[in-house]
């Protein structure tokens, strides 16, 4: 071998991670495993933890979905497939632990979920990854069709509309557990996220998390190196119906309940919005998206009869104007963070705040009157919507609507093309500093 030659390894290989970085990586880990085990003591309600589950929940099956689509590139309208089947070997476990009295705890069930996931998206994966783009999105859209509609025809698996309940108080105690109490059960669903999001990061950083981007952006050029694009398609889709299994799992364990609606499109609707709202580009943009849109949705649901109009304008309005995601434009925020110009944009939000705050007041004003009208026409017309008592068949209230609605538009769009040039400048500013994009 010669001198060259032997150099070569030394000089490809990556350097190692300074201390300092190692510190700060794992020090993020134990950083989110102490915020778990807090925050129960901070916000100790019941309903406060029955959405921290709720977001963990969310936050797995986010993740698992985006290692189709943001890592791999496949688009798909039918994970909840593997989430609901997850969810049904659970319920069907739990009931069969509790009548034979095996000695397996509640917190190993989750693994039963995945394993139906990962077994369904190995039998399931082969065909649906042989061809990417629209194909696999349409069969995976007519996969969880057949799917849902056989859930409402096999009554002995699925229970039919009312699904299969279970008693998870009745399997073998853990520590003299009986996870009847929701904090156990957040426990159990916040030991399980953080299990999840790790596995699921560490896959990232493998050599197969590294060709799975490659798939996404370029398949013919990792055929052409000798990889085969079906197979890595196939194994990021296993793999996802495993972490998306454990999710329904938990789903399950939580509402000790599945029925069809963990199989249904809306299911399969809600991981989408989740995790592309939250920003496919970044690891962490699906946990954003799923701790916003758990949030929204119980939020809404709570002010609104048609939170779901609401949830799809603001899916529309990331697609448009934010396609990185809310993750995406707090990145963008980053050079100005480091060059220390981020005071330049500041005000020109500020400026943008009012108008933009008065169109959407003037829109959704305008959305529930003529929600009333549509939906409620022979009802009283004095409504309440976002805790806002008004008189729908007041034409003062059309008019304010209109109002707001078409001149907050028109003033605020002069002043997102002052915040337009305001970036420009402190982006500009940064990179004099030295800061890269």
């Amino acid at each position: 071998m010669s001198d060259a030659t032997a150099k070569i390894p030394a000089t490809i290989a990556p350097p190692r991670p300074a201390a300092s970085d190692r510190l700060k990586f794992y020090g993020i880990w134990i950083a989110a495993a102490l915020a778990l085990l807090v925050l129960p003591k901070l916000f100790s309600s019941g309903g406060s933890l029955t959405t921290f589950s709720l977001i963990g929940i969310s936050i797995i099956f986010s993740l698992s979905y985006n290692i189709l689509l943001g890592q791999t590139g496949m688009l798909s309208f039918g994970h909840a497939v593997y989430y609901g089947l997850g969810g049904f070997l659970a319920i069907h476990a739990i009931n069969i632990i509790a009548r034979n009295k095996f000695a397996i705890p509640l917190p190993l069930v989750p693994l039963v979920g995945g394993a139906a996931g990962l077994i369904f998206a190995m039998l399931l994966g082969w065909v649906s990854t042989r061809r990417s783009g629209t194909a696999f999105a349409m069969i995976s859209l007519g996969v969880a069709e057949l799917v849902a509609s056989s859930a409402l025809i096999l009554r002995t698996f699925f229970g039919g509309e009312a699904g299969v309940s279970a008693n998870r108080t009745k399997v073998l105690r853990l520590f003299d557990w009986s996870f009847g109490p929701q904090i156990q059960i957040y426990y159990l669903v916040a030991a399980w996220t953080l299990i999840a999001v790790i596995a699921m990061y560490a896959l990232t950083r493998t050599p197969l998390g590294r060709m799975c981007n490659a798939v996404r952006d370029n398949p013919e050029r990792v055929q052409f190196v000798g990889y085969d694009p079906h197979i890595i398609r196939y194994i990021a889709f296993c793999f996802s119906g495993l972490f998306a299994g454990i999710a329904g799992a938990l789903a399950a364990i939580n509402f000790e309940i599945a029925n069809s609606a963990y199989l249904g499109a809306v299911q399969s609707g809600t991981v989408l919005f989740a995790t592309y709202i939250g920003g496919v580009g970044f690891f962490i943009g699906p946990i954003v998206g799923a701790i916003f849109v758990t949030l929204l949705s119980l939020g809404l649901s709570d002010l609104t009869q048609v939170w779901q109009l609401y949830f799809g304008l603001i899916f529309i309005a990331v697609v448009m104007f934010a396609p990185g995601g809310i993750t995406g434009l707090l990145m963008m925020h980053r050079p100005l963070l480091k060059g220390g110009t981020l005071s330049r944009v500041l005000p020109s939000y500020l400026v943008a705040f009012v108008p933009t705050l008065a169109m959407i007041t003037g829109l959704m004003l305008a959305i529930e009157t003529t929600v009333h009208f549509t939906v409620n026409p022979g009802e009283d017309s004095h409504i309440k919507a976002f805790g806002i008592p008004f008189d729908a068949a007041n034409p003062a209230i059309w008019a304010v609507a209109a109002v707001l609605l078409i001149g907050g538009f028109i003033i605020a769009r002069k002043t997102w093309a002052r915040v337009a040039g305001s970036w420009d400048d402190a982006l500009t500013a940064a990179r004099e500093k030295g800061v890269a994009a």
